[in-house]
């Protein structure tokens, strides 16, 4: 007797962004928190945050973000995808394309602005902008990264409302690593998102 593989599509997991915090971590973190109005959008620009850097050889911080959260990505000499499989745990899609991806800031960098990164000098901007060390890049289906836009989570949250916990605790490991404000609305979201851990 000879077992055969099973020929059926094995499904995709979602590739975690690094260093989420554990369900108590992020609470402790959002307790800490300090909560403030949203700051004005005033001189806000997204050149003001340079992003997509160099990281290694041809492949910059968008390129580096597709290999890491893909599955079998391959890339050319320029470091551009060719070809793999990703999965959005926003909304559960699986995509072939990387044209099909982007790179979501989870704290839109227009949030950070208006959260205290308008403070900030412009290489702290670079270093929050290409973060690879905290869970602040992710790689999602385009729409859906296109109509987040610049929200937070008390007007927007992903599809999936199994994947609340998670973002929650991205998105407060992120406010708090850069000591970022949350408004009073943003604080009772993520509380009733971790609510769901």
């Amino acid at each position: 007797f000879v077992a055969l593989a099973s020929t059926a599509p094995t499904p995709l997991v979602a590739r975690a962004p690094p260093n989420i915090p554990s369900y108590s971590t992020a609470q402790t973190q959002l307790r800490g928190l300090r909560v403030a109005a949203q700051g004005s959008s005033t001189g806000y620009s997204r050149d003001l945050f340079p992003h997509w850097n160099t990281v290694s050889g041809t492949c910059n911080t968008r390129e580096t973000v597709l290999k890491r959260d893909g599955t079998s990505v391959v890339t050319d000499s320029a470091c551009a995808s060719t070809s793999g499989r990703w999965y959005s745990p926003y909304d559960g899609a699986t995509w072939r394309l990387a044209s099909d991806v982007d790179i979501d800031h989870v704290v839109p960098l227009s949030n950070a602005w208006k959260s205290g990164a308008a403070s900030w000098t412009t290489s702290r901007r670079e270093t929050f902008a290409n973060d690879l060390t905290n869970p602040q890049l992710i790689a999602v289906t385009d729409n859906v990264n296109q109509s987040k836009g610049d929200q937070g989570p008390e007007t927007w949250k992903p599809s999936l409302t199994s994947y609340y916990c998670t973002y929650a605790k991205m998105w407060i490991k992120v406010k708090s690593v850069y000591s970022l404000t949350v408004t009073s609305a943003e604080k009772s979201a993520l509380t009733s998102m971790l609510n769901s851990c």
